[in-house]
Order: C-alpha cells, then sequence, then structure tokens
C-alpha cells in the first residue's frame, strides 16, 4: 500500500489503522448543533480514553495516542483557569483570547506529566513515536479535553464544544489530512478552529475560522 500524509508527514501503511480510526469519523464537517455526549461520543471512544472531568483527564502524546498520561486538575489549576477565562467575560473574541491563553498554560501544566517540555510545533516523520511529540491526532484530543473542562467548570459564555473536524484525503495522498478541535461561537454560529499541533511548548494554540483552516495547509 501507497505511503499516505497525516499531519504533513509521510506514512507508512503501518499508520493506517490509527489514521483511520482518528481521522474517517471526522472527515466531514461538525453538526450545526451538537451535545456534550457527541462531542465526547466522537473524540475519545476509538482509543479507550476516558472523557475528561474537572479533576482528571488524559493526555494523549507519542503519535496516534500510543502514550496517555493521566493528570489530575487540582482547586488550584481550576482557580487559574477560572482567572484566565476571566479576561474573556466581555465579548466572543475576548474569550476566544481568553482560551488560548489557557491553551498556552495547559500545554505547561501537562508537561511534567507527559514529558512534553521539548514538543515541537508541526512534529512530523522525524518525531514519529517520540513520547515527547505530539501529532495532531493527539492535540485534537487534547484540546478538545481543555475545552469540555472548561464547558464544565461553567466558564465558556461566548462558545461551545464542537466535535473535532479533519481535512485531506486518507487514502490518495493528494491532500493533507489533518484534525483539529472546534468551538461554535453560540450566537453567530462561526465555527472556530483551535489547533495546536501548529504550535511548538507553551505557546497558545491557533483559533481561526474553521473554513479558513479547511482551506490552509
Amino acid at each position: 500500500m501507497a505511503a499516505i500524509r497525516v499531519c504533513k508527514m509521510r506514512v507508512s501503511a503501518k499508520l493506517l489503522i490509527v489514521a483511520a480510526a482518528c481521522l474517517l469519523p471526522l472527515s466531514v464537517a461538525a453538526a450545526a448543533s451538537v451535545s456534550i455526549d457527541d462531542v465526547v461520543e466522537e473524540t475519545f471512544p476509538e482509543f479507550s480514553i476516558s472523557p475528561p472531568t474537572p479533576t482528571m483527564l488524559t493526555v494523549c502524546h507519542g503519535f496516534g495516542c500510543r502514550y496517555r498520561a493521566e493528570v489530575e486538575l487540582t482547586s488550584a489549576d481550576r482557580a487559574k483557569l477560572t482567572q484566565i477565562l476571566a479576561a474573556g467575560r466581555t465579548s466572543a473574541a475576548a474569550e476566544r483570547r481568553a482560551i488560548a491563553a489557557a491553551g498556552a498554560w495547559f500545554d505547561r501544566r501537562i508537561a511534567s506529566a507527559a514529558g512534553t517540555q521539548h514538543h515541537v510545533a508541526r512534529a512530523g516523520m522525524s518525531h514519529m513515536f517520540d513520547e515527547g511529540q505530539f501529532d495532531c491526532i493527539d492535540t485534537s484530543r487534547n484540546t478538545t479535553g481543555l475545552l469540555l473542562v472548561l464547558e464544565e467548570l461553567k466558564l465558556l459564555r461566548y462558545h461551545d464544544v464542537d466535535v473535532p473536524v479533519a481535512r485531506g484525503y486518507l487514502l490518495d495522498g493528494s491532500t493533507t489530512p489533518h484534525v483539529t478541535a472546534v468551538l461554535s461561537e453560540r450566537k453567530a454560529g462561526q465555527k472556530w478552529a483551535v489547533d495546536a499541533w501548529t504550535r511548538s511548548y507553551g505557546q497558545a494554540p491557533e483559533i481561526m475560522p474553521l473554513e479558513q483552516w479547511q482551506s490552509s495547509d
């Protein structure tokens, strides 16, 4: 079988099962309205990951969720997230900036448990199965987990967590498959990609309109 591309890297047929498990169910843009149960069902079961809670979540790392780290969220962590999201109370745009800041904090927070202090942006073939790196399968699940925690803590005023979305084609290799976490803006209905794979350690995830993300490479 010919090589395919996942997260901008050429991947042998050995990864076809991993890529298919992640990307095929997510290859169509998220529905107009989804529930938290929908998000959980579309994001975590294929790798037997427990859904996140305000006190515990599973961090995927090492490509394709090959490695997992259980991270306990303490009362101090929840207070920090509350403090960060307070800066987003005034508008949907402000909330997205606060979510980006929370993503940067979260990346630093999980690093000691997952050993990802030196992860790079857009980790590709040379980092495959490196325990300290993330591919887009890892980051889309980790970011969705964080967003669900924010929602469960009632820290999101202007957005709902949506089902992760993929772009590209898995089998023909003509375009680059990639997957991202997604937010849906409540009032405007605009969907936003929240993509941490393009960022290195401690940096905020990229947040952009989903349609812009879907046409990127």
